[in-house]
């Protein structure tokens, strides 16, 4: 068999975590200050949009109001009809008269 150019199991773990570390090495964190001033932007964006999404759906229910949308409109109960299939006596035949036209 050839050599095993991989390693064992805890042989790649290993390397996977040393390479993670070797990747935070590199990252640039921010300031105290610059991490301070995005999160009081995200969270003013946040508010933002939900306070215009709610008078987005508040204005909405109201104009739906105003046109009478949510009326509620009564009905009265109607009879139904049942609609049973008429049959005339020249295409119905009984066993019995098929049974005597045959013989």
């Amino acid at each position: 068999m050839a050599g095993n150019k991989k390693g064992n199991i805890f042989q790649r773990f290993g390397k996977g975590v040393k390479d993670v570390f070797a990747e935070l090495k590199k990252v640039v964190w921010p300031t105290k200050e610059k991490l301070i001033n995005t999160s009081a932007v995200v969270l003013l964006v946040i508010v933002f949009f939900a306070v215009f999404l709610t008078l987005i759906g508040s204005g909405g229910r109201w104009l739906l109001d105003k046109i009478g949308f949510y009326d509620t409109v009564e009905t009265t109960e109607a009879t139904t009809v049942e609609t049973v299939p008429e049959t005339t006596a020249a295409t119905t035949t009984t066993a019995a008269e098929t049974s005597e036209s045959e013989a």
